[in-house]
């Protein structure tokens, strides 16, 4: 049985801390214990592989991950043009836009598009219109670095990530199981 709320909401996880994509996962495991469905587009995230896919597929039909980023972007490698990574990000908002009105979802993650604005791939305003189009219940939640102050006055609840120690700082890479 679906159980909602009476509000839908704007809810924003920015900062340079590591743990928002955790975050909004966390949310989407409390969204399924109530009966939604939830999906999370990848904005940034396209070329790695993380285990979160594979808990997605073991959460299907109620929590899908689509990736449709072309990894990040200017750093790790990074071959894919400028022209490129805009034009994924763009698609990737009009697909986000079918799924939020599509009404077969309670609860969409855009998952790092904060780093597809800040980076100039994604224009603020297509954003901004976007967020005008969501339905009253519906609940959106934004990941990533640098959410513009715009964005942070629109949402209704805004969390910022402070990074105080990592163990990036002692020369320590990303970890499986923690990290992806």
């Amino acid at each position: 049985m679906k159980e909602k709320g009476k509000h839908g909401f704007i809810i924003v996880y920015t900062g340079n801390g590591k743990g928002k994509t955790t975050a909004a996962l966390g949310m989407a495991l409390r969204a399924i214990g109530r009966g939604w469905r939830v999906s999370m587009i990848q904005f940034m995230k396209g070329t790695w592989h993380y285990a979160e896919l594979d808990s997605a597929k073991r959460l299907a039909p109620d929590l899908e991950i689509i990736p449709m980023g072309k990894g990040f972007y200017k750093i790790l490698n990074d071959h894919y043009t400028d022209e490129e990574h805009r034009a994924a990000a763009v698609a990737a908002l009009e697909f986000a836009r079918t799924k939020m009105l599509s009404n077969q979802y309670d609860l969409l993650i855009l998952d790092e598009i904060n780093n597809a604005v800040s980076t100039g791939l994604l224009p603020l305003a297509q954003v901004m219109n976007f967020l005008d189009q969501k339905p009253p219940d519906f609940n959106v939640v934004l990941t990533g670095r640098g959410a513009p102050p715009e964005l942070i006055d629109r949402a209704d609840l805004v969390t910022e990530m402070r990074e105080i120690k990592h163990p990036y700082q002692k020369g320590i890479f990303a970890q499986k199981g923690i990290d992806f």
